[in-house]
């Protein structure tokens, strides 16, 4: 017998949720309602602007909720008045109250970008990274109180490439937790999914980014550092001074050869393509470089109108 469609509502905000909700309304089932944050200044000029999920739900033409206080009585209300069977929340970006979770008949699920109970928290992928994990995945899991802490339903698997930046990563994951999340909703509408439950003594947390996690500590090895730039990347960027002047580092590579004689931080070659500095194990090799205020550049182009000396140094402060 063929399981009824279900009535889902939908929790999201950013980029990283919109093949998730792309999928479920490519599938059977009936997203009756899209939930996002409300709409907040964004980028450089800061005007006020649809985030990713609001604009496509918008074009999509759903009801859209932007509560500021998800306790409000008549939010509450609101959502209870759609009949949801179930609640399908991926990087809504705020923690959902108990008596929310109880509305929808099936409970609510979650696409979570790690392989749970390793980095629970907003942001799974750029700290898997930037701990060097070679490998994560995205897991669909039951909410509950508790952050990221519900039982699992799901998982798939990615390896991590060695010079991969969180924007590859996350692309991939949108894409393979959309699959997966839509997979778990018809065994749902079928009747159920074992859950697993989470070791909570393996659990690690992963908090928001912070601009000031940019900044570079030479004393780091090439690895560790090479590890940050690619886990800030889009945002928000490892940077470092030298006269001075902050600079941005886009793209690295690892040099695993060692020179002790010169201190962290320390320009060991500025020529050609190659922007060479010392850390505290290894060297790395600098491939794209933005000034403050200026648009990114390949090396070449950077050193073409950028002076800089072997044996000058990076630094952690301006």
């Amino acid at each position: 017998m063929v399981a009824s469609p279900l009535r889902v509502v939908f929790f999201g905000t950013p980029e990283f949720a919109v093949p998730t909700l792309d999928a479920l309304l490519a599938s059977r089932h009936s997203v009756v309602a899209v939930v996002t944050q409300p709409d907040r200044p964004r980028g450089r000029g800061q005007k006020t602007s649809d985030a990713p999920i609001k604009a496509r739900a918008v074009s999509s033409a759903l009801p859209v909720l932007q509560p500021d206080r998800l306790k409000d009585p008549e939010f509450s209300a609101a959502v209870n008045a759609l009949g949801a069977d179930l609640g399908v929340v991926a990087a809504y970006g705020r923690i959902l109250p108990e008596p929310l979770l109880a509305i929808p008949r099936l409970g609510m699920i979650n696409v979570h970008a790690s392989l749970l109970p390793r980095h629970r928290g907003a942001a799974p992928i750029q700290r898997a990274i930037m701990a060097g994990d070679r490998e994560t995945g995205v897991t669909i899991m039951r909410v509950v109180k508790a952050l990221d802490a519900g039982p699992m339903m799901a998982v798939a698997t990615r390896a991590i490439g060695s010079d991969e930046t969180s924007e590859d990563v996350e692309r991939d994951l949108a894409r393979m937790g959309a699959a997966l999340l839509v997979e778990v909703v018809d065994r749902l509408a079928h009747g159920g999914v074992e859950e697993a439950p989470q070791r909570d003594a393996d659990a690690t947390y992963a908090p928001r980014l912070t601009k000031d996690e940019g900044l570079i500590d030479w004393r780091r090895s090439a690895l560790e550092i090479h590890n940050l730039v690619r886990g800030l990347y889009p945002w928000p960027h490892a940077f470092t001074f030298l006269d001075g002047k902050r600079y941005i580092l886009r793209r690295t590579s690892v040099k695993e050869r060692n020179d002790g004689r010169q201190p962290p931080g320390t320009i060991l070659e500025a020529s050609g393509d190659t922007l060479l500095a010392a850390t505290g194990a290894g060297q790395l090799q600098i491939l794209e470089v933005q000034p403050e205020g200026r648009r990114a550049l390949a090396t070449r182009d950077f050193l073409a109108g950028h002076h800089l000396a072997a044996g000058s140094r990076f630094s952690g402060a301006s």
